[in-house]
């Protein structure tokens, strides 16, 4: 099975940027589709962006649109997550995660999950 550990969280102030990585190892992600989930203190885990296997199709939630940016690079097994004009909303605990066996949106259809890395942004 495939194994992620994202990286890239830390604390920064609100209008920020950070990029998050998704290391794989002992299966190539160039297999699978991939997304990152986000879960704030209190919520549920929700969902964030979705990329198919070879690139052609991403897809974001509403709440980051036009400031986040999923990407892949299949050649160093690496998904990342650019995070541009960060809000205090956006602090939670982001999760990468991989094979989703039907929609991209749901957590319970993903089959790999990373730990987690936490992220915070101050007002």
């Amino acid at each position: 099975q495939v194994q992620l550990v994202e990286s890239g969280g830390g604390l920064v102030q609100a209008g920020g940027s950070l990029r998050l990585s998704c290391a794989a190892s002992r299966r190539t992600i160039s297999r699978y589709d991939m997304g990152w989930f986000r879960q704030a203190p209190g919520k549920e885990r929700e969902f964030v962006a979705a990329m198919a296997l070879n690139s052609d199709r991403t897809y974001y939630a509403d709440s980051v649109k036009g400031r986040f940016t999923i990407s892949r690079d299949n050649a160093k097994n690496t998904v990342y997550l650019q995070m541009n004009s960060l809000k205090p909303e956006d602090t939670a605990v982001y999760y990468c995660a991989a094979n989703p066996r039907g929609t991209w949106l749901q957590d319970a259809e993903y089959e790999y999950w990373g730990q987690g890395t936490q992220v915070t942004v101050s007002s």
